[in-house]
C-alpha cells in the first residue's frame, strides 16, 4: 500500500510519501513514490503515485520519454500546472486500458497520482489525479490532497493545516499524519520523503529522506504520543450523576 500528502499553502507546497510498495511476513518492496522531473528551468513538477507500480512505472517512463523525444505534448510545452495533469491523467488511462486488454482479469492495474510544482509565474499548485484521468484541486478550505491510506493520517491535517500554515509547521504536521499511518497500517512504511517547496522559488532545494531508525523521526513519535497521552489523563471526565438505568434490557 502507499500514503503520500501534498499541502497547498500561501507560503509553498509540502510533499510527503512513504516507500513501501507491499508488506508481508517475508516480503517488504520499497520504492519511491516521489517523482521529481528534469524539466526547463522556468517550472518545477513533482509526481506523487500510489496504486500499481507496473502502471506508475509505465506512466513515469512514457512521461520521460515524451520529453526527451520533444513530443508535441511533454512537461516541457504544457503551460499550466492544470494541462500538466491532465496530460498525466491521459498516459495513466492508456496504460491501465493496456493492461487490461492483455485479459488478466484479476490484475488490478489502476493508479493514482498527484501533481505539484509550478510553471512560471503562476501559482503554485497541486491536483489529484483519478485513476479514470479527471483530476482536481485543493481549495482554501481543505489546501491538502491525500492518496493511498488515507483515513489514519487524515485526522491530524483536519485539525491543524490552514491555508496560512508556515511551511516548516505543515512538515512536521505531514510527518505525524504519516507515522500515525504506519503505525496503524503495516502496508505503509519508511524511508519516509519529504519535500518542501517555497513559493516562486522554482528550486527542489528542501529535500529530506527519513529512515526508519532515523532520530528525528525517532523523537517526533515519542514525542506526539507522550503529548497526546498528556492530553488524555487530563480530558474532563463526564459526571456519574448524569446516568440512568437502561430501559429495555432483554
Amino acid at each position: 500500500m502507499t500514503y503520500c500528502i501534498a499541502v497547498s499553502l500561501k507560503e509553498g507546497l509540502v510533499l510527503t510519501s512513504d516507500s513501501r510498495t507491499n508488506a508481508g511476513i517475508d516480503n517488504v518492496s520499497i520504492y519511491s513514490k516521489m517523482h521529481a522531473f528534469a524539466t526547463n528551468p522556468d517550472r518545477k513538477i513533482i509526481l506523487l503515485s500510489a496504486g500499481n507500480l507496473a502502471t506508475t512505472q509505465a506512466v513515469i517512463d512514457q512521461v520521460k520519454r515524451d520529453r526527451k523525444d520533444h513530443a508535441e505534448i511533454n512537461l516541457d510545452t504544457v503551460r499550466y500546472l492544470s494541462e500538466a495533469a491532465e496530460y498525466i491523467g491521459k498516459i495513466s488511462v492508456e496504460k491501465q486500458h493496456r493492461h487490461t486488454e492483455a485479459g488478466q482479469s484479476s490484475f488490478n492495474p489502476t493508479a493514482t497520482f498527484i501533481l505539484a510544482g509550478q510553471i512560471g509565474d503562476d501559482p503554485h499548485a497541486a491536483y489529484l489525479i483519478y485513476p479514470e484521468g479527471n483530476c482536481i484541486t485543493t481549495s482554501t478550505q481543505t489546501p491538502y490532497l491525500q492518496i493511498g491510506e488515507n483515513k489514519y493520517g487524515k485526522p491530524v491535517l483536519d485539525r491543524f493545516l490552514k491555508i496560512d500554515t508556515p511551511l516548516q509547521e505543515a512538515g512536521r504536521c505531514c510527518l505525524i499524519s504519516m507515522d500515525s499511518t504506519m503505525r496503524s497500517n503495516a502496508s505503509v512504511g519508511a524511508p519516509v520523503e519529504l519535500l518542501i517547496y517555497h513559493r516562486d522559488s522554482l528550486s527542489l532545494d528542501e529535500y529530506y529522506c527519513f529512515q526508519e531508525d532515523n532520530e528525528y523521526l525517532i523523537k517526533l513519535r515519542r514525542m506526539w504520543h507522550e503529548k497526546l497521552k498528556e492530553s488524555f489523563i487530563h480530558l474532563p471526565q463526564f459526571s456519574t450523576e448524569d446516568s440512568h438505568p437502561l430501559a429495555n434490557s432483554l
